[in-house]
């Protein structure tokens, strides 16, 4: 399996999909990335060259923040939502959903998980 940036990518993929199990890395950027380094699309992983893995690896450390110093950056903007003690941050700390509707979308969250319609409701004097 070729490495880059501490990252097993896996063989039998073409490179174009492979690199975007890279945190951080999405489908169009691994396009562009690959395009840059001049290296075929349609090529898979496993035949890339160390010279063009090298190429890869340069290009991503000089252009894009992924792995390690991505996770490093979300996790302190979310640290410093929790301490400013927004609604955002309040929500993570809670473990909730952020977003959107929170009766029912939060249901796993709150121990409210129902198999079929209608069962595992709480009474209706219950708060949801």
């Amino acid at each position: 399996m070729p490495r880059i940036l501490g990252i097993n990518i896996p063989d039998n993929k073409k490179i174009e999909y492979a690199l975007p199990y890279l945190y951080g890395i999405g489908h169009s950027t691994s396009i562009l990335v690959l395009r840059s380094a001049g290296i075929d699309l349609d090529k898979r992983a496993k035949d890339l060259t160390a010279d063009e893995l090298n190429k890869i690896t340069k290009i991503l450390e000089k252009g894009y923040r992924v792995e390690g110093d991505l996770r490093k950056e979300v996790s302190q903007n979310i640290k410093r939502l929790k301490e400013i003690g927004t609604w955002r941050g309040n929500r993570h700390a809670r473990r909730l959903p952020i977003h959107g509707r929170s009766k029912t979308n939060s249901r796993t969250l709150r121990g409210n998980v129902r198999k079929t319609m209608g069962s595992g409701r709480k009474a209706s004097g219950e708060k949801t």
